[in-house]
């Protein structure tokens, strides 16, 4: 049998009950769209992050868009972030307007290198993107000294960092605004598509609200261009009684995060860098070696699917071609790109399954 590297089934088995009487609560409600539950996901899940208020949107990406739009950035405006992150960080700012620019990435955390942030200002900066990848928090008392000294504006990217902590703060309250993403395979997955704005400003809050309904305020009157971005009844209810378990599911992977730690030190992988003021959720496990492409090969053999988060940083992509970046311009997100490689990371993930990865790996990395 193949160990997938992400996998949702085993977890629905055992949840089926609740999330069918979501469904049911929803379908027999009358209201399909942005209803009770929808406004209740919001202001629950806000309070979680330790913040305000919560807009629900249609994704992660959008929560971005409408994020730097409820920001006010104008066409031509900085935003500096990280190329070693998913596409919709960088997609999001280039639909917004705005204009990425790249900082190069710590070699040990993947994370921004809050120390190139300084000299990234620009005259331009308007607003700077920390993406908190794979479970763990950006150093935000760097990113915000900069910010403040600077005069720009914090988004934090959270979509992989629900319910990370950066002294003792949650991921999403340590900035003007968040994203999160609820895409299946994060640490509170949907079962499609879903995200949401969060934020300590009520004024900002309330422009992302208009924004996610084609610019009005509950009319037919449009106050600015807006969108089609609202978080459906049926996914919000199911959320919501997701996150009464996020505390379990976050256990779970930190526990898989030992184990691995223990079972695969000394194996020649390199293993995750946990900062050390955090709480790292373990979005993704993701190890690194120079010889990733043989050994990925090797598990797929066995029956070990892997994943590679991610293969091509942006900046050196044909789709970014425009913002004038070349090989050798972010010389660490270059290098990890070739050689990280992530480990089956969900909270149904047996022991038993995860021994096998172990002992798979520590076998195919020690081959000749």
């Amino acid at each position: 049998m193949t160990i997938p590297v992400w996998d949702y089934r085993a977890e629905y088995e055992a949840e089926r009950d609740d999330i069918l009487a979501a469904v049911d609560q929803v379908m027999r409600s009358g209201r399909l769209i942005l209803g009770a539950s929808v406004h209740a996901f919001e202001e629950e899940f806000a309070a979680y992050c330790g913040v305000r208020h919560g807009v629900g949107v249609n994704s992660g990406t959008d929560a971005l868009t409408l994020a730097l739009r409820a920001l006010g950035l104008q066409p031509g405006g900085e935003v500096i972030t990280t190329s070693n992150t998913a596409i919709p960080t960088v997609s999001a700012i280039v639909a917004a307007g705005g204009t990425p620019r790249f900082v190069d990435i710590d070699p040990d955390t993947y994370l921004m290198d809050v120390a190139q942030l300084e000299q990234a200002v620009t005259p331009r900066t308007r607003c700077i993107v920390p993406v908190h990848l794979f479970g763990q928090c950006v150093d935000m008392q760097a990113v915000e000294d900069v910010a403040v000294r600077r005069g720009v504006a914090v988004l934090e990217d959270c979509a992989q960092s629900t319910g990370a902590e950066y002294r003792g703060r949650r991921a999403g309250s340590m900035s003007h605004v968040a994203a999160f993403s609820f895409y299946p395979t994060k640490v509170l997955g949907a079962y499609g598509d879903a995200g949401m704005i969060v934020s300590a400003d009520e004024r900002l809050a309330a422009r992302a609200r208009r924004l996610r309904v084609y610019g009005t305020d509950g009319s037919y009157y449009a106050e600015e261009q807006g969108y089609n971005s609202r978080l459906d009844e049926l996914h919000a209810e199911i959320l919501r009684r997701k996150l009464r378990r996020i505390e379990q599911y976050i256990a779970r992977r930190r526990e898989l995060a030992r184990r691995y730690d223990e079972q695969l030190r000394g194996s020649g992988l390199v293993l995750p860098a946990a900062r050390p003021d955090n709480r790292h959720v373990y979005h993704l496990y993701v190890v690194r070696h120079p010889a990733r492409d043989r050994i990925m090969t090797a598990l797929a053999d066995r029956g070990i699917d892997v994943g590679i988060h991610y293969p091509w940083p942006i900046h050196l992509m044909r789709g970014y071609a425009d913002l004038g970046y070349r090989e050798g311009a972010l010389p660490v997100t270059e290098r990890i790109a070739r050689e990280i490689f992530s480990l089956p990371m969900y909270p149904s993930l047996t022991d038993a399954e995860q021994d096998r990865v172990c002992e798979a790996l520590r076998e195919v990395v020690a081959a000749p």
